[in-house]
């Protein structure tokens, strides 16, 4: 037998950008909230909240401090590896885990948003002004009866693919945890060094006892696996890292272009990776993710199907120029040159262009 539901709104997705849309949306009635992994999920992140993404957050509930690690903020820096040129800047970020991030942000939604976890989207149609969307629950066949649908389900979105969008390139993310073995600079530390050409950039943050060490590999980069061992290797030389006690892989969306940012179509919204909102230049999504997961959820508070996806454009826009301003720069700023380059950029330039990473 095939389960049936009907809902004000579907959000697809319950990270950052779901929860915002459910949280805003759920003023023009009942939301549910799906996610293809079973809830909590482990997802690989470096866990850092931007002044941009607190300042969402605390217009919802104050930020708990017992989700902070040791150091509770960091600062970022960028460190080009190869000239041991260190850049600081004045820009700070809370210092988390994804996780236990994640569960608090669903301890926030409202009475009248539900979450399923283990449940896939599959495709929707519209039919007589409603969305009728297929779902699978653990093998459980679920049509679900909407009004609204928010697609917030990363790079890899299954609506922006019903949607008939193109996909995105993606990049190739790893990243260790290791044992701290010593003092650790309070620093979210941006990294290069020419000895691996294949990745892009990388990242260290010290997190209590341990170290997170991520590095993002260029779309294509084959053994991508024993590349991050021989990272490891060449980072242990010069900072206390132990052994690795859990690896994380994932992909993240390369921009081909401004094109590749799709809000939407019709009634349904995509907000997030899964709408190509991430910054190209640092890879930052969680303040992008929550910025127009509201912007979502505001258009659907509105309950006007005919001016949705333009209330919500309009108030993404500012986004859409961002990326399209370090799109115009990101040839540079990613060659062999440009980060080099960066290395002798005065500070206050490197802290007005940081700020909005």
């Amino acid at each position: 037998m095939t389960a049936t539901m009907t809902v004000k709104t579907l959000v697809v997705g319950s990270g950052p950008a779901g929860f915002a849309a459910a949280y805003y949306g759920a003023p023009a009635g009942d939301v549910l909230m799906i996610d293809a992994f079973t809830l909590p999920r482990d997802k690989s992140c470096g866990g850092m909240i931007h002044p941009l993404a607190l300042d969402i957050l605390n217009d919802i509930a104050p930020f708990p401090t017992e989700l902070l690690l040791d150091p509770a903020e960091v600062y970022f820096r960028y460190n080009d590896w190869d000239k041991q040129k260190i850049v600081d800047t004045d820009l700070t970020f809370l210092n988390v885990d994804r996780a236990p991030f994640d569960e608090w942000l669903l301890e926030q939604l409202p009475g009248n948003v539900q979450v399923m976890d283990a449940t896939r989207y599959i495709t929707h149609e519209e039919r007589d002004g409603k969305l009728q969307v297929t779902a699978d629950r653990r093998g459980e066949a679920i049509e679900i009866t909407c009004d609204y649908l928010v697609g917030a389900d990363g790079t890899r979105s299954t609506v922006r693919k019903a949607l008939g969008v193109p996909a995105f390139d993606r990049y190739v993310t790893l990243q260790d945890f290791c044992v701290r073995e010593g003092e650790i600079a309070p620093a979210f530390d941006c990294f290069w060094f020419e000895g691996i050409p294949e990745f892009a950039i990388g990242y260290i943050i010290p997190k209590s006892e341990r170290v997170l060490v991520g590095l993002i590999y260029y779309p294509g980069t084959k053994q991508a696996h024993k590349l991050q061992d021989r990272a490891l290797d060449i980072l242990r030389e010069r900072i206390p890292l132990g052994e690795s006690l859990k690896r994380e892989a994932w992909v993240a969306l390369k921009h081909r272009s401004i094109d590749d940012i799709c809000p939407g179509k019709g009634r349904v919204l995509l907000a997030g990776e899964a709408g190509g909102y991430l910054s190209p230049t640092s890879g930052e999504g969680i303040s992008w993710a929550l910025d127009t997961g509201r912007a979502a959820g505001r258009a659907i508070a509105q309950d006007r199907p005919e001016t949705l996806l333009g209330t919500y454009v309009a108030d993404v826009e500012h986004l859409r120029r961002d990326i399209g301003r370090r799109l115009r720069a990101f040839p540079v700023v990613s060659s062999r040159l440009g980060k080099t380059m960066m290395g002798y950029v005065p500070q206050p330039v490197i802290n007005k262009a940081t700020y909005h990473l």
